[in-house]
């Protein structure tokens, strides 16, 4: 789903050149074998049915035989969703260990439609040269080679990214626009701080969480794709994903953390 992050893996079609600086960024937040698990809920005429589960896990791997993260979310329905909505949408990123995005692909079914979304990486001095694919819902496959001035990211790489921000000195309203990609191309999101929140988690305990928004334009006007709480200290675990679909909406509470990088410090002692 593309509001709650989610695999699948394909054949590398093109060369990767590295840029030893371009777009890299300082992991301060996951370490390899990081796997966090969710309890998900649909709301449908104001009632909210438990209809799956959610698991995202990151680890060492390798792309194109160097050292690299694999981040990816999967998902598993207990049926009580598909007979109003189908969903099963998989994600899954590789980043270079100092986070520079290599690939993306997401699997997306939702409703009676399915697509696929692709992007590889590369990089070329101050340039970041880009593949996009995408197959749409009547399998028609479109490709598409960019080459941008900024440094741009997918869905899962700015959500790897997001979580070693130094938010410390944000204030409430506080936005950053991200050039985020696609199979189609590249459009402007952007992501907003709205303060701190505390959020009992499915594990029943509450941690003091920062909450932040994730918002895209449609049809011209900006709209909440899902608000986000992720703990307040260095892991920045998102604790809960309240997400507006194309039909209803959704959340996702974190019910188990294993692999954790840093101390939890955001939890609330009773």
């Amino acid at each position: 789903m593309r509001k709650i992050i989610f695999i699948l893996a394909c054949l590398i079609t093109f060369a990767l050149n590295t840029s030893a600086q371009k777009c890299s960024f300082k992991n301060t937040a996951f370490k390899s074998g990081e796997r966090l698990s969710y309890t998900l809920y649909y709301n449908w005429n104001f009632v909210w049915v438990k209809t799956g589960w959610a698991t995202m896990s990151t680890v060492k791997s390798r792309y194109k035989g160097k050292e690299a993260y694999r981040a990816s979310l999967t998902t598993k329905g207990n049926g009580k969703l598909d007979k109003f909505f189908v969903l099963r949408d998989t994600l899954m990123s590789y980043t270079t260990l100092d986070m520079q995005p290599l690939y993306f692909r997401k699997g997306a079914e939702e409703g009676k439609r399915y697509t696929v979304d692709e992007v590889w990486y590369s990089y070329s001095g101050d340039k970041c040269i880009v593949k996009h694919h995408r197959q749409n819902n009547r399998g028609k496959n479109v490709w598409k080679d960019c080459t941008y001035d900024e440094c741009v990211y997918d869905m899962m790489n700015i959500f790897l990214k997001a979580r070693s921000l130094d938010a410390s000195n944000w204030k409430k309203g506080h936005s950053l626009a991200l050039p985020m990609a696609d199979g189609n191309g590249v459009e402007m999101a952007r992501l907003r701080y709205n303060g701190k929140e505390n959020i009992k988690a499915e594990n029943d305990k509450v941690y003091r969480c920062l909450s932040l928004s994730y918002l895209e334009k449609d049809d011209g006007e900006e709209k909440e794709v899902v608000r986000f709480f992720i703990t307040d200290d260095l892991n920045h675990i998102p604790i809960l994903l309240d997400m507006n679909l194309r039909v209803g909406s959704a959340k996702a509470y974190l019910n188990k953390m294993t692999g954790i990088k840093n101390p939890i410090k955001s939890q609330i002692k009773k």
